[in-house]
């Protein structure tokens, strides 16, 4: 009797936040039924040999776009409400372990009732690494759960309506891994989550929700390449170690919100990810561009390439902010990381040791390119989110081809060399638009997915010209920040800048074109 009493509170307190608004301009019909009974994505589904590729959108005369115009059965609602999550956490910098009390507010924007919610939880893929502690629903009941791999599915007592709210909490506790140093990135995948030595990362480190379309998007891992789809959410994370007096100095996504003796707020509005690094041995160097923030994270002895990467990151912010948008957040930070990788979270991203050892003081070197690539991240993954599993080079190919243009914009002699040194030294092939696995392997990914995607854009500029390519590039930015792209939205602003004809270069570079 108590749980049913209980069960029908939960159902008022969701029918109630359901009258909440949703996003968009929504026409007042009833859901097909098809979309009511949708399945979710099973638990470990492989990713598809063939993903879905939409067809182009046929490219219109200029002018012949309209803009939709509400019907006089639609009305203007506002969006809903980001996700939220408020992490509490306790670090023990010298055992490796971290505590979370965390809190989860969701509003379902799918469109349809949930009967789950599926997070992903990255830490499970190591044995022995997360131990859940509790989870409960509106801090009240403990619902049926499986955590299987890196999928938590959470069974809700009733349907979560459209438009309705619903809270999470979840207790855990992390027991870090070590890295693997200098794995083959054919066979292992690089870790960056863990601890080496000299510091500590904590990257996709927390359950998350991952996005809803036509089913849950949660990818499995492959060997190279990136697997996880984000939402944008809001985060608050309370940062507290057990030993104040020994606290390391920490790299985070956002900005402080505030700070105590012992206890440290960040907060990250409308971001892919919150990232942290942290380490005893870590230096600092900070300084402004246009407003933001920017601060570079490095060991001792590594003064002169911690100040190139943090002038190479000002720069960056500069240029992109000038051809693309301007930058989302109040800060970003730079951080040299102890394994042989680079990669890209929301405000904050990491480059490969190796590239500060070879830093050779001028320009024309990795350490500047990459900082470059993953500067440009902040507008290609950031802002403009994308599956990157099955779609890739929507993110990789152009922050490959940022790089030359902020080369062009900052170091024009050396766009010469750029491209013999990053493009075609390495004679690339294959197409740019296939899911990560189909490539097989790391060198054949990286050859379509970046080096013949800066290809492709250089050709596509060539063939419409600078000033449509760069207002292209612009609205782009404009229309699908925030949001999660495709290869459609793609062509589809792409099209209405231009009316060249460009199907031999979809011919070219495209499977399926």
């Amino acid at each position: 009797m108590i749980k049913k009493l209980f069960l029908l509170l939960l159902s008022g307190m969701f029918l109630l936040n359901a009258c909440l608004p949703g996003p968009g301009v929504v026409t007042v019909t009833p859901a097909p039924a098809s979309a009511q009974a949708e399945t979710p994505t099973p638990l470990g589904a492989d990713l598809p040999t063939n993903p879905p590729d939409p067809a182009l959108t046929p490219i219109p005369a200029l002018g012949e776009v309209e803009e939709p115009t509400p019907t006089e059965t639609s009305i203007l609602i506002e969006p809903a409400p980001l996700p939220s999550y408020l992490l509490d956490t306790v670090i023990n910098y010298d055992i490796k372990t971290v505590s979370v009390n965390q809190s989860i507010h969701y509003a379902n924007s799918t469109g349809v009732s949930l009967n789950e919610l599926v997070l992903a939880v990255v830490p499970n893929l190591w044995v022995g690494v997360f131990r859940l502690e509790s989870l409960k629903i509106f801090d009240l009941l403990e619902p049926e759960y499986n955590l299987d791999g890196q999928q938590l599915a959470i069974q809700l007592p009733d349907p979560l309506p459209p438009n309705a709210e619903i809270s999470l909490q979840i207790g855990y506790t992390l027991n870090l891994p070590a890295h693997n140093p200098n794995p083959d990135p054919n066979l292992v995948r690089p870790d960056i989550f863990g601890y080496t030595a000299n510091q500590l990362n904590l990257v996709d480190w927390y359950p998350f929700i991952v996005p809803y379309e036509d089913g849950w998007m949660l990818n499995r891992p492959w060997f190279y390449g990136e697997h996880l789809v984000y939402d944008l959410s809001d985060f608050e994370v309370n940062l507290t170690f057990s030993d104040p007096s020994r606290a390391p100095v920490v790299a985070a996504s956002g900005h402080i919100l505030q700070s105590e003796e012992g206890s440290t707020t960040y907060r990250l509005n409308a971001g892919r990810t919150f990232a942290l690094s942290m380490s005893r041995e870590y230096q600092v160097a900070t300084a402004n561009v246009d407003g933001v923030e920017v601060s570079s994270y490095h060991f001792p002895f590594f003064k002169t390439g911690g100040q190139a990467a943090l002038d190479a990151t000002l720069k960056s912010v500069e240029t992109f902010n000038k051809l693309f948008g301007p930058y989302r957040h109040e800060t970003l930070a730079v951080v040299q990381g102890d394994f042989n990788d680079g990669m890209e979270y929301d405000g904050l991203y990491f480059l490969s040791n190796a590239f500060y050892n070879l830093y050779d003081g001028t320009e024309r070197n990795f350490l500047v390119m990459v900082a470059a690539h993953e500067t440009s991240h902040m507008w290609w993954f950031g802002a403009v989110g994308n599956d990157q599993a099955n779609e890739p080079w929507l993110d990789e190919s152009l922050a490959t081809y940022s790089e030359r243009l902020f080369y062009e914009d900052q170091y024009p002699e050396a766009v010469p060399w750029w491209w013999s040194y990053r493009i075609t030294f390495y004679a690339p092939q294959g197409k740019i638009n296939d899911n990560v696995p189909n490539y097989g392997g790391f060198t054949p990914y990286t050859n379509a997915t970046y080096r013949r995607g800066a290809l492709f854009l250089e050709d596509l500029r060539k063939r419409i010209g600078d000033e449509a390519f760069f207002a292209f590039l612009q609205d782009y930015y404009a229309q699908m920040s925030g949001q999660r792209a495709t290869r459609a939205d793609f062509f589809r602003v792409l099209s209405t800048h231009h009316t060249v004809d460009i199907s031999d270069l979809l011919v070219e570079y495209f499977a399926n074109p």
